[in-house]
C-alpha cells in the first residue's frame, strides 16, 4: 500500500524524483565529500581530472553546487560558530572573511563570539551558540599557539582550530607554516646576494618565534652562511624594539648585517626607522624583511616592506571546506600547516615592477 503523501496525490500527478546530494556526487566520482565541495565551488589545490569527474558526476546525476547546503544540512541550523580571543581582529577578520566567503555557497551564515581570554566568557559563548543549534564551530586566537580543548558539552557538534591549536591529536587544527615563511624569506635575501642576515623578533615563549628563527636558521644552513654571533636577537612584538635592536646590531664589533629579517611588520618598520636615522639606506645598504604582510602598515613605511603573508583569507577558505567536511560526518583530525608566501615590495632592494608580487616557497629568488 502506497504511504501517505503518494495517497494524497492527485492521479496523473508525476512523482518528483529524490534530489541527489553531495553524497551521491562523492560516491559516484569515488572521491570525499570534502573533496567533492572543493570541486563544485572551485576551491582547493585538485589535480584537474579529479575536478572534472566531479563536475561529470554532478552533472550525470542533475545536481547544483547551490543544493550543498540542502544535501549537508537538512534539520540543520545552517549556522555555525566562531569564538576568538583577539579583540583587534587583525588575525581573525580575514580568516573569517574566507570562512564566510566558502560557506556562503552553502547558505551558511557565522556568527562570531569575543572571548579575550576569558576561559568563562568563552564557556558563556559556547553554551549560546549549542542553543543556537550551530552544526560547528570554528576556533581562533590572535597567535597560533597551543590551548585548552573547547568544552563542548553537545556530542556530534564539529570543533575546528584554525590559527589556534590543542595537544590533542584527535582534534583538526590548521595553521601558516611560520618556518616555511621564514626559510621563504631569508631565502629570496640570499638570492639577492645578501650574506650577513640578522634576525629581530619578538618573545620566545611563542611557538611562532621558535618555528620563525628556526626557518631563518635552516636557510642560512642550506645556503652554507654562518649565524654571526649576536645576529639573532629575540625581545618584544614593536616598532620601540626594532629601534633598540639596530642599535644593538650596529654596536656590534665584527660589523652590520647587510639585510635584516624581522618576526613581525611592527618590528620592521622600527628597524627601517633606526637606519634611516643612522644614515644606513633601505636596501642599498640594508635591506629589511617583515612578518604578517598587515598591508595598512607594510604599505605605509618607508620605503614599502616586503612582508612574508600567511595568507589567512586562504586559511579561512581552507577552514570552511574542512568544517564542510566534518558537518558532513567525515573524521578529519590533525595539525596541518598551509603554505605562507612573499609579498615583495621596495625593502628588500628586489627589482620593482610597480607593484607587490607575491613568492612562494617553489618560486625561484
Amino acid at each position: 500500500m502506497a504511504d501517505g503523501p503518494e495517497r494524497s496525490r492527485p492521479m496523473g500527478q508525476a512523482v518528483r524524483p529524490a534530489r541527489s546530494t553531495i553524497r551521491d556526487v562523492a560516491r559516484l566520482a569515488g572521491v570525499s565529500v570534502g573533496t567533492a565541495s572543493k570541486a563544485l565551488n572551485n576551491n582547493g589545490a585538485l589535480r584537474e581530472e579529479t575536478r572534472e569527474r566531479v563536475i561529470s558526476a554532478a552533472r550525470e546525476l542533475g545536481f547544483r553546487p547551490n543544493d550543498l547546503a540542502h544535501s549537508l544540512h537538512r534539520g540543520q541550523s545552517l549556522t555555525v560558530g566562531l569564538i576568538s580571543t583577539d579583540s583587534f581582529g587583525r588575525f581573525t577578520i580575514p580568516i573569517m572573511e574566507g570562512l564566510e566567503e566558502c560557506l556562503s555557497d552553502s547558505r551558511i551564515g557565522v556568527f562570531m563570539c569575543n572571548a579575550t581570554d576569558d576561559m568563562e566568557r568563552e564557556a558563556r559563548h559556547v553554551e549560546q551558540l549549542l542553543g543556537k543549534r550551530v552544526d560547528g564551530i570554528v576556533v581562533t586566537a590572535r597567535r597560533a599557539d597551543q590551548r585548552p580543548k573547547l568544552a563542548v558539552a553537545t556530542p556530534g557538534v564539529p570543533v575546528l582550530y584554525v590559527f589556534s591549536q590543542t595537544d590533542d591529536p584527535e582534534t583538526c587544527c590548521l595553521v601558516p607554516d611560520d618556518e616555511g615563511g621564514a626559510r621563504l624569506a631569508v631565502e629570496h635575501l640570499i638570492g639577492l646576494g645578501r650574506r650577513r642576515i640578522a634576525h629581530i623578533t619578538g618573545p620566545e615563549r611563542f611557538q611562532a618565534v621558535c618555528l620563525r628563527r628556526d626557518g631563518y636558521r635552516a636557510a642560512l644552513g642550506r645556503a652554507g652562511l654562518p649565524e654571526p654571533e649576536g645576529f639573532y636577537l629575540p625581545g618584544v612584538w614593536s616598532e620601540g624594539w626594532g629601534r633598540e635592536a639596530v642599535a644593538e646590531l650596529l654596536r656590534s664589533r665584527k660589523g652590520p648585517p647587510d639585510a635584516i629579517f624581522c618576526g613581525n611588520d611592527q618590528i620592521a618598520r622600527g628597524a627601517i626607522d633606526a637606519l634611516r636615522e643612522r644614515g644606513l639606506l633601505v636596501p642599498d645598504a640594508v635591506a629589511v624583511v617583515g612578518f604578517d604582510n598587515w598591508e595598512i602598515m607594510a604599505e605605509a613605511t618607508r620605503p614599502p616592506l616586503t612582508s612574508v603573508d600567511m595568507n589567512l583569507r586562504t586559511l579561512g577558505r581552507e577552514a570552511g571546506l574542512t568544517l564542510l567536511d566534518m558537518m558532513a560526518g567525515n573524521e578529519v583530525r590533525g595539525l596541518r600547516r598551509l603554505p605562507c608566501s612573499l609579498v615583495v615590495r621596495d625593502s628588500c632592494g628586489a627589482k620593482s615592477t610597480g607593484a607587490a608580487a607575491a613568492k612562494t616557497l617553489d618560486d625561484s629568488p
